[in-house]
């Protein structure tokens, strides 16, 4: 397939070629999201035998080989520079390397303006051993994660992300085993189909974190195919390129086994930030609390009434006013607690079947029903009879 940089580019399609020769086709500003796992330029000597004198499948393919450091500078910084023309201005790039590769990728990046947002240490649950035992067991490496400019508002789906984590902030280190067993994918001699393929679920996590359904993600470095495999199980588009015709048809065939999933609802990743905003006044006009109704802090050592502005007023057993607490649900929070902030939302209680439950309880339900009222809506054009 030809690509004109007018042209609408393709979606989930492997185009084959050099990857900078084909980067320059693409148009400008046309990607959400690229993953790259560029060669390593490994600088190993001599074969690599098992205490049992077999040989360990190490990368020596031709790819993997550059005359010397000068040039895989160079073509580290032209397909990075490619990289930054097509994606958004808000777009993001995930590379990862090993300590072969990855300071000298992270200089470039710095160099042509990208702003590193993270460097995510993959720990591998299952190294492979340092058999000379001439140095430490190589048990990770290195993914640096970085927006197209200081100034990009990047996509970075938080919420998610501590969902994956038993609701604690997701870390920088990410243990995960190497792509071994079933996963590993083998040519039609039984061997590896390619010798750096990486675990579904390293990819996953990273187009989880970074990427909307929708979104179009670029693998330069194609391969068999995993940066594909997770975009499509996460209702992302991918679009790869790929020179060696084997992997093409590893990840081709790879790819066509997946059937898309058709229930959006389950892959939308909307953070708490980008929720619709809903005044507390609403909840009133809506009929979820009436005014009148007792609130109550945590510890039930504050009663305020709604009243039918919105506004809270606390009073004390003889129902006069306490102090000037009379405002906002985050106001009135703040000065009960001598504090410069609070969050009405959550400080606030209610009474439900004769439990105390926060009111962002309501803000929720209110939400849900917007939404509900939205998906039913008719089409633009037509109303209802």
């Amino acid at each position: 397939m030809s690509i004109q940089k007018s042209q609408e580019l393709p979606r989930n399609y492997i185009l084959k070629g050099d990857c900078i020769e084909e980067l320059r086709k693409l148009p400008d500003e046309s990607v959400d999201m690229v993953f790259a796992d560029p060669p390593y330029n490994l600088q190993l000597q001599g074969d690599l035998h098992r205490p049992d004198n077999s040989k360990v499948d190490a990368v020596d393919d031709a790819w993997d080989k550059f005359e010397h450091m000068e040039v895989y500078d160079r073509f580290t910084r032209d397909w990075l520079a490619e990289v930054r023309r097509i994606l958004k201005p808000d777009g993001t790039v995930w590379v990862i390397g090993s300590y072969h590769n990855i300071f000298r990728v992270g200089s470039v990046l710095q160099d042509l303006g990208y702003w590193i947002l993270n460097d995510i240490i993959w720990r591998k649950s299952n190294p492979m051993p340092n058999f000379r035992g001439r140095r430490f067991t190589n048990a990770h490496e290195t993914l640096i994660w970085a927006s197209k400019s200081k100034d990009s508002k990047y996509r970075f789906n938080y919420d998610s992300m501590k969902a994956l984590n038993e609701d604690l902030q997701m870390r920088s280190d990410w243990f995960i085993p190497l792509c071994t067993g079933g996963e590993r994918l083998k040519g039609s001699d039984g061997a590896k189909a390619h010798p750096t393929q990486k675990p579904e679920a390293l990819l996953y996590r990273v187009i989880m974190a970074s990427s909307m359904p929708g979104d179009l993600i670029l693998d330069p470095f194609f391969g068999t195919g995993t940066t594909g495999a997770a975009a499509k199980k996460l209702g992302r588009d991918y679009l790869g390129i790929e020179r060696e015709q084997d992997y093409i048809d590893v990840a081709t065939m790879r790819l066509d086994a997946i059937e898309a999933r058709q229930d959006e609802t389950i892959l939308k990743t909307t953070g708490k930030r980008e929720e619709m905003r809903v005044p507390f006044g609403w909840l009133i006009e809506h009929g979820l609390l009436e005014p009148g109704t007792e609130l109550s802090d945590p510890k039930h050592l504050h009663v305020a009434k709604v009243h039918a502005d919105g506004s809270l007023i606390v009073k004390n057993k003889s129902n006069t006013m306490i102090g000037n607490h009379r405002g906002s649900i985050h106001k009135v929070g703040a000065a009960l607690q001598n504090a410069p902030s609070c969050n009405g939302w959550t400080f606030w209680h209610y009474k439900e079947n004769g439990k105390y439950v926060p009111i962002d309880r309501l803000r929720q339900r209110l939400r849900e029903a917007v939404a509900l009222s939205e998906m039913s809506a008719p089409p633009p054009g037509k109303t209802i009879q």
